[in-house]
């Protein structure tokens, strides 16, 4: 049977509230994005490795607080101005600062205008404060005394949850056999979760048929070397 032509269309993450899943991997930083009126010092940092949901959490963060969003890389070239007037700010992947003179400079005036207008702040990072390299005294200082919720790796439960749902969100049934060959298979991150997704996805359709384990193991013995590269830059 000739394979089908599948066209790599662009397919949105859903990142909604209702769309993260609670395991025990980040209940405890779940609660804490929700109890954001109670953050010390109006500061929080969320720290996970890549791939634990630090993307998705920010976004629910900046749906409850109107937060506006931007990566370190936007720190010195960003508008001043539009970033001190946020009722709210998150600022992710911080820990990529270390040797951008420039965007900790930006960053620490930036916290402390927050912090003179009563605005919070959310900062997401793969490490704590003392693994940034950060070069500036004062911002080290600023970034140490602030609170820290954890994100770890994606556990089987919240794996199985994710995979599930993605499937779904592309009209797949994701059968428990399937389930439980994919598991084992691949990293313990939300990205891979999604590549796999995509690349059973394709593998299907162009088949014209249903997924099933034929297609699975087509895609994860190439897939899984792909997974580093498809972590890079994940949240």
């Amino acid at each position: 049977m000739p394979r089908q032509l599948v066209l790599d269309l662009p397919f949105r993450a859903a990142m909604g509230r209702s769309d993260f899943f609670v395991s025990d991997a980040n209940a405890a930083a779940v609660a804490g994005i929700e109890g954001w009126q109670e953050w010390p010092l109006g500061k929080m940092l969320l720290i996970g490795p890549a791939g634990s949901g630090k993307t998705h959490l920010a976004h629910v963060f900046a749906a409850q607080t109107g937060a506006l969003l931007v990566t370190s890389g936007d720190l010195a070239g960003g508008d001043p101005a539009r970033l001190a007037d946020a009722p709210a700010l998150i600022i992710e992947d911080v820990d990529r600062i270390a040797g951008m003179a420039a965007a900790q400079e930006a960053l620490f005036h930036l916290h402390n205008a927050a912090a003179d207008r009563g605005a919070t702040l959310l900062l997401t990072a793969r490490n704590p404060p003392a693994r940034w390299g950060v070069t500036l005294p004062d911002l080290d200082s600023r970034m140490q005394q602030a609170g820290q919720l954890r994100l770890a790796a994606p556990d089987d439960r919240l794996m199985s949850a994710v995979l599930v749902k993605l499937a779904a969100d592309r009209q797949m049934a994701l059968t428990p056999a399937l389930l439980s060959y994919i598991l084992p298979r691949i990293e313990r991150s939300l990205a891979a979760a999604y590549a796999v997704i995509v690349a059973l996805d394709g593998e299907a359709l162009a088949d014209k048929a249903r997924p099933g384990l034929r297609h699975v193991k087509a895609i994860l013995g190439d897939h899984s070397q792909k997974q580093g590269s498809a972590l890079d830059g994940a949240g």
